[in-house]
């Protein structure tokens, strides 16, 4: 009957509700959270406020040894509030769930770094916001790039890592009055001969939306940085395809060229279409690099490995060793307002369950 409607929340089962965000951030919830959440946890709240948005596929790449266990310590982590989700519209299929931090995740942060909330320039509104900025794709795509490193480095047996990734606006921070770059990464592998070999970057990571002539004209922007501060660090521009990488690298090595020190400015370009999506973990540590000279640049030239890329650039100085200095490009460990230290880009191991350690 019309005047007797039934509720919708009585036609399915119940569901454990999630707390408010002012009971989120209260006494209680943090003593609950404090008992639950693992290491790896507070790695994944560090990490999602570092890079802003992170999904399902993206997290499990980065930490998670399946799927499954991925979606079911999200559930988890989204129910204390800890994290925060939404799902963007996809015309054809679902697009993945997307994470960003929640208000008791960030809490949890701020109280770890012995902050207050509001010194870690958190509104759960601002974080949300991402989900229907113009630029999503474009971050997802950043950390796409840098979870698909993370993931070979814990899937296979060769002796490589990321050592640093750096988010835009961590960039922004240290070289914004120069250039903006979408991030920093540093890469370290181990030859057969047992050296340890280095290499760092700035990532223009192009979505296809900005005309090639824009992309070019940033080359100028990195010239102005190294001539600023004396150092040599390689610009790597990811762009969706092999015909939009040849335009490009046309216009790059256009502008490339006009520089007062075309040197201090290396350049490589590489295409997504490039990877094999068949095999286990397809990265962009994989032989897809081209070196962009001012002579040429076309693609009759081999394509490096990322770890192969400094063997392009013979004067390439290796990357200095992180210093110990209380400034951030150290890497130590201590916050600021404002301002955490960034998280480390390799997950730390996982809890074992309770079973588990009971039973040892």
């Amino acid at each position: 009957m019309i005047t007797a409607t039934i509720r919708q929340h009585t036609m399915r089962a119940h569901l454990p509700g999630r707390p408010t965000v002012r009971a989120a951030s209260s006494v209680e919830h943090q003593a609950m959270l404090a008992s639950r959440l693992t290491t790896r946890d507070k790695w994944l709240l560090a990490l999602l406020h570092e890079h802003r948005v992170l999904t399902t596929h993206q997290i499990r790449d980065a930490a998670f040894p399946s799927g499954r266990s991925t979606r079911q310590r999200l559930r988890d982590l989204y129910l204390w509030r800890a994290v925060s989700r939404f799902q963007p519209f996809q015309q054809f299929g679902s697009a993945p769930m997307h994470y960003v931090l929640g208000p008791a995740g960030a809490a949890v942060l701020a109280a770890e770094h012995g902050l207050d909330i509001t010194e870690l320039g958190y509104r759960h509104d601002r974080a949300m916001a991402i989900a229907h900025n113009q630029r999503l794709a474009h971050t997802v795509g950043v950390n796409d790039f840098f979870t698909s490193l993370i993931a070979r480095t814990r899937h296979t047996h060769a002796p490589e890592t990321v050592e640093a990734w750096w988010s835009e606006t961590r960039c922004a921070r240290h070289f914004g009055d120069l250039v903006i770059p979408d991030s920093y990464g540093r890469w370290r592998t181990e030859t057969p001969g047992g050296d340890m070999r280095e290499v760092e970057w700035f990532l223009e990571f192009d979505t296809g939306t900005e005309s090639l002539t824009k992309v070019s004209r940033k080359l100028t922007g990195y010239a102005r940085l190294a001539e600023s501060t004396g150092i040599t660090t390689p610009l790597l521009i990811w762009l969706p395809t092999t015909r939009r990488e040849a335009g490009a690298r046309t216009a790059l090595a256009r502008v490339h060229a006009q520089l007062d020190n075309p040197h201090a400015v290396p350049v490589a370009t590489a295409a997504a279409d490039l990877l094999n999506p068949s095999t286990p973990h397809p990265s962009p540590a994989e032989a897809v690099w081209l070196p962009l000279t001012s002579a040429r640049a076309h693609r009759a030239a081999p394509r490096y490995r990322l770890a192969e890329l400094p063997e392009a650039w013979p004067g390439l100085a290796p990357p200095a060793e992180p210093s110990d200095d209380s400034s951030e490009a150290g890497q130590v460990q201590a916050a600021s307002p404002y301002r955490l230290p960034p998280p480390s880009p390799i997950p730390p191991r996982a809890t074992p369950n309770r079973l588990a350690r009971g039973e040892s």
